[in-house]
């Protein structure tokens, strides 16, 4: 496997900690990481973590603009700033800060869904609402371009 899929629901143990599912741990390790990177979400109440393909994912987004610029330097400050470093213990586990738990209004259970160069960890009831709007997208932007194929087809043109 080379990407973060799947969901999987997980509860925090009594010190605060998630397994990170083994074959995501394998791509942390294969970039050599003993640690994943995690930051809130800047549009939703969930947080990104990840390994190198997360950061290189930050990296391009910020050199979109020019050096010195004020957007820049926002995007790394609200990116880079808020990064944390988490380490992963013998067993596979990391400890979710306070701070990452009240963006992301975690509790007892993560939910932690890939999204393919890194993963999300969301509250789970969260990530439902979440998943159920973007299906609800999803479904209309399936029928948007069934119609277009229809009225080509229609019209004699070419799919």
């Amino acid at each position: 496997m080379d990407r973060f899929v799947s969901t999987y629901v997980l509860r925090l143990d009594a010190k605060g900690r998630i397994s990170v599912p083994a074959a995501w741990r394998a791509l942390i390790a294969r970039d050599g990481l003993d640690h994943l990177y995690c930051h809130p979400a800047l549009d939703r109440p969930a947080l990104d973590a990840g390994g190198m393909r997360l950061m290189a994912g930050i990296d391009t987004l910020i050199e979109r603009y020019p050096p010195y610029s004020e957007a820049r330097e926002e995007l790394a400050a609200a990116l880079y700033g808020a990064i944390e470093t988490l380490k992963l213990d013998p067993e596979g586990r990391v400890t979710l800060t306070e701070s990452l738990k009240t963006h992301a209004f975690i509790k007892d259970e993560v939910a932690v869904v890939g999204l393919g160069t890194n993963f999300r960890i969301w509250e789970p009831g969260r990530f439902r609402a979440h998943l159920a709007e973007a299906n609800a997208k999803v479904r209309a932007l399936k029928q948007g371009l069934g119609d277009q194929g229809a009225t080509r087809e229609h019209r004699g043109e070419a799919t």
